[in-house]
């Protein structure tokens, strides 16, 4: 079979990089020459997980041609945001917890999609049913990217199946999942420092919606508006980034991990529409989402529904 890497989606957030590492290693004790990688910068929350369980991060690739001929994609199926030589290599799984678009194969595969909170819970059952062991490292990293997905359990994307994933984690990581979610969530919070261009990447994601294009990117925050005091710079890499891709629309999405609101910059012909979808009023380029925090669950459904 030859070596087969294992990754998330591009602009990686906690539950890409360390689903990668998680499946990568079960593949490996089942006997696959299997190795994580990832398709772009970790974020400081992502390090910071990294970091308090041992691990380094996943080595950066751009192309998996030449060095495999057979990929695994962990949570996401969506091609534009998969690596640029997708079409080149053959998929032989997906782990995954979105919708499914833009996704289709030459070969059977396995694939297992579940309207679950995090690819992590997945994966947990995935070692149950292998018979394999979790290591403690590995629980940890695990229980980082349900914490994470879900602004440690509060998302409307969190379930009772991850509920139950985060309790047996936490116990096998031996870690207070809220002492150390709070902790984490708050490095990934620490935006200072930060270039424009490093805030509009951190986690950003690009779909088609009818014959819309459009790009996502969120960043959650303490203090919003050390984020939104830059919007007149924000705007114009933004707009630029608009002409590039021809993009429909950007929404540019700061979470308040603290209040569970989420300040959003708007952008591009489909701006007006797609706040319209959500009943609230576009001003300067700005509006707020009262109670949203879900990109998955309460974002891209309603700009589904309001640009098909």
């Amino acid at each position: 079979m030859g070596k087969v890497l294992v990754f998330g989606h591009k602009n990686p957030d906690t539950d890409s990089i360390t689903s990668a590492i998680s499946y990568a290693y079960l593949k490996q004790q089942l006997g696959m020459d299997a190795e994580a990688v990832r398709l772009g910068s970790i974020s400081g929350e992502t390090a910071y997980a990294l970091g308090q369980f041992g691990f380094e991060a996943p080595r950066l690739i751009e192309k998996a041609t030449p060095e495999a001929k057979q990929v695994i994609l962990v949570d996401h199926n969506e091609k534009q945001q998969s690596v640029d030589d997708l079409d080149d290599v053959q998929v032989i799984e997906v782990v995954d917890h979105h919708r499914i678009a833009n996704f289709q194969t030459a070969d059977p595969l396995y694939y297992r999609a579940e309207p679950v909170g995090c690819t992590a819970t997945i994966l947990k059952k995935l070692y149950k049913e292998h018979g394999v062991e979790i290591p403690k490292d590995i629980a940890g990293l695990m229980l980082s990217a349900i914490i994470s997905d879900s602004l440690l359990f509060k998302s409307p994307t969190f379930t009772e199946e991850d509920r139950a994933a985060a309790d047996e984690l936490a116990a096998i990581a031996d870690v207070d999942a809220q002492t150390y979610g709070l902790e984490m969530l708050k490095a990934g919070a620490d935006l200072s420092g930060k270039s424009l261009e490093e805030l509009v990447s951190l986690d950003a994601k690009e779909f088609t919606i009818g014959d819309s294009k459009i790009e996502i990117a969120q960043v959650n925050a303490i203090e919003v508006n050390d984020v939104m005091s830059r919007q007149s710079e924000l705007e114009v890499l933004l707009n630029s980034i608009i002409e590039e891709k021809g993009l429909d629309l950007f929404l540019f999405v700061v979470t308040d991990i603290l209040n569970n609101d989420s300040t959003v910059i708007a952008l591009g012909n489909a701006a007006e529409r797609a706040c319209a979808a959500f009943n609230v009023p576009l001003k300067n380029n700005t509006t707020l989402f009262k109670g949203v925090v879900s990109r998955k669950k309460q974002i891209v459904p309603v700009l589904t529904e309001a640009l098909k």
